[in-house]
């Protein structure tokens, strides 16, 4: 049996949770909202102002529950600054510390972008696309965005617990997780307003769907005898609530809206958020219970 079944569980919960969530769609909306911006031109500029409106608060959110996670939780500083020296708190092999000041990076980014979007007009348009300055902070700000959807299931990987660091692949997961959620709350926000862009949404959210169906069986496939660790509620909960509910049948949803059908787009999109929740509680609790 691998060692790490005999490893002291780091006792993470629903706070850990909900970061992992809501860090995902922080960095999804983000990544979505630049991407369209730069290469969507006019055509999508509503929608994408609606991922920088959710990414910022999304952020700030992910900064409470972090700090609400502590032990000590007027202690958060020291995360960032070294209280003997004073001098910025920075570890490049702590993966904490990286998902941190990534964290912190990421949130300058959206706030920039937040008030763009508040601002359609005046000094602030120039830090949105199409002007040059705009499109260098909207990449910039798409790298930690794609970083923090991520490095949520990085950091996992790296914690010696059983199902966490026995696989390679909860990054590549919580990621595409991150992207299909992002693109599922753009869809139900952006609504009969954008059609054009929901369209665009719903098509790139297909993709994700596929892409994370097979991230997940590839996942499972490399846990090997591990695996057996979710022969029980949470591995029910897997397939029925993170791939039945929250993968299949949101494709199917997809499929029919493709077709002609009505009223299916938005049905598609909640099951998605809510798969993509379902997702990260059993990769949390079933390793915590262990």
């Amino acid at each position: 049996m691998p060692s790490t079944f005999y490893s002291s569980p780091p006792h993470w919960q629903w706070l850990i949770i909900l970061y992992f969530f809501i860090g995902g769609l922080a960095g999804g909306c983000y990544f979505l909202a630049a991407a369209m911006d730069v290469f969507g031109g006019r055509r999508h500029r509503a929608a994408a102002r609606l991922g920088y409106l959710v990414a910022f608060p999304a952020v700030v959110i992910c900064g409470a529950l972090l700090t609400l996670d502590l032990d000590r939780p007027e202690r958060f500083w020291h995360m960032l600054v070294q209280s003997a020296t004073w001098r910025p708190m920075f570890k490049a092999y702590s993966p904490m510390s990286v998902g941190s000041w990534a964290l912190l990076v990421f949130g300058g980014f959206t706030l920039l972008s937040f008030l763009a979007a508040r601002r359609e007009t005046g000094r602030w348009a120039a830090l949105r696309p199409p002007g040059a300055l705009g499109v260098v902070i909207s990449v910039l700000g798409s790298f930690f965005g794609a970083f923090l959807a991520g490095y949520t299931g990085v950091l996992l990987s790296v914690t010696n617990r059983p199902i966490w660091s026995d696989t390679s692949l909860l990054g590549l997961v919580f990621l595409v997780s991150g992207a299909s959620t992002s693109a599922a709350l753009l869809m139900l926000l952006a609504g009969e307003q954008s059609v054009a862009s929901t369209r665009a949404l719903a098509r790139f959210d297909r993709w994700m769907l596929v892409l994370e169906l097979v991230a997940l069986v590839a996942l499972v496939a490399s846990l090997g005898v591990v695996a057996q660790a979710w022969l029980n509620v949470w591995g029910g909960l897997l397939v029925l609530g993170v791939v039945g509910a929250g993968i299949l049948l949101p494709l199917v949803l997809h499929i029919r809206v493709r077709e002609g059908a009505t009223g299916h787009g938005s049905a598609a999109a909640l099951l998605v958020l809510l798969g993509g929740f379902l997702l990260r509680v059993v990769v949390i609790l079933s390793a915590e219970g262990i």
